[in-house]
């Protein structure tokens, strides 16, 4: 009697072993289910959130596209360089360089310059996606950019984006990174039937007035910006383009110093560079 207490208890941890087993599983089909949701769901949200800013990516793409073109890019130099720089303003200065015949090694620097504000955007950005994979990071590195920082950290700062906030991140810097390729290349496209007489050299100027004014806010913004210009129209003709990079260092060291002294004096103005 005691045996057969015995095998029938045997017999029965079994199925209830299973039963569990079967219970987990379901639970982590539902769980993945609800994340594959909730990642097309965050990827969707950062597609809708970048839609209103194409309106001025679309036509600065084709802007740079027609200036490639017509400063004497090829058509695959220009569409490679939105794909491998994707820099839109840095774009720009690198091709007046080029057809400048400025040495390399002087355009590389110029570029990382005009690009270096992105080291602040990845410094934000860091808690947020310091626990994705090498591969989640360099992506979003890539992808990177003024209109997809403004989205993501946005995002981020509601307070309930983790862990699938990086799905936003991606759907609204993808989407831009498409519209720049397709843009550029209707650029290319349109720009070898632009007259010479239409002066796109206009662009670049026009370009950074448009990135420029909305930023000069505080005078340590207003002291850099004025530095930078009158640096900039002294070294005009100074060879290689060293003018261009000799304002860029003056500009921010007149800027970082003013905000040091406001700061020192206790006079910091709300939103000055940090």
């Amino acid at each position: 009697m005691a045996t057969a207490g015995l095998t029938g208890a045997t017999a029965v941890r079994p199925r209830g072993r299973r039963a569990g087993s079967r219970r987990t599983l379901e639970r982590n089909r539902q769980l993945d289910t609800l994340n594959t949701d909730t990642r097309r769901a965050e990827f969707l949200a950062g597609l809708r959130a970048q839609l209103p800013l194409l309106l001025g990516v679309a036509p600065f793409g084709m802007a740079y596209g027609a200036y490639a073109v017509k400063t004497g890019l090829s058509a695959g130099v220009a569409q490679a360089m939105s794909a491998i720089i994707f820099g839109g303003a840095s774009q720009f200065v690198a091709t007046r360089l080029i057809a400048d015949g400025v040495p390399g090694a002087v355009i590389v620097l110029t570029v990382l310059l005009v690009n270096s504000r992105h080291a602040l955007y990845s410094a934000s950005l860091a808690p947020h996606t310091e626990h994705l994979p090498a591969r989640w990071r360099w992506l979003l590195a890539y992808l990177l950019t003024d209109e997809a920082y403004a989205t993501a950290i946005t995002r981020y700062r509601r307070g309930d984006a983790a862990p699938q906030g990086h799905w936003f991140f991606f759907g609204s810097a993808l989407t831009l990174w498409a519209t720049w390729q397709v843009t550029t290349g209707i650029g290319v496209f349109v720009g070898a039937a632009v007259p010479d007489s239409w002066s796109l050299d206009f662009a670049l100027p026009l370009t950074f007035l448009a990135l420029l004014m909305p930023a000069l806010r505080h005078r340590p913004a207003l002291a850099a910006a004025g530095m930078a210009g009158l640096v900039a129209v002294v070294g005009f003709g100074w060879p290689y383009g060293t003018g261009l990079l000799a304002a860029a260092f003056a500009g921010m060291a007149s800027g970082m110093a003013l905000d040091r002294a406001l700061t020192t004096d206790g006079d910091a103005e709300p939103g000055a560079a940090p």
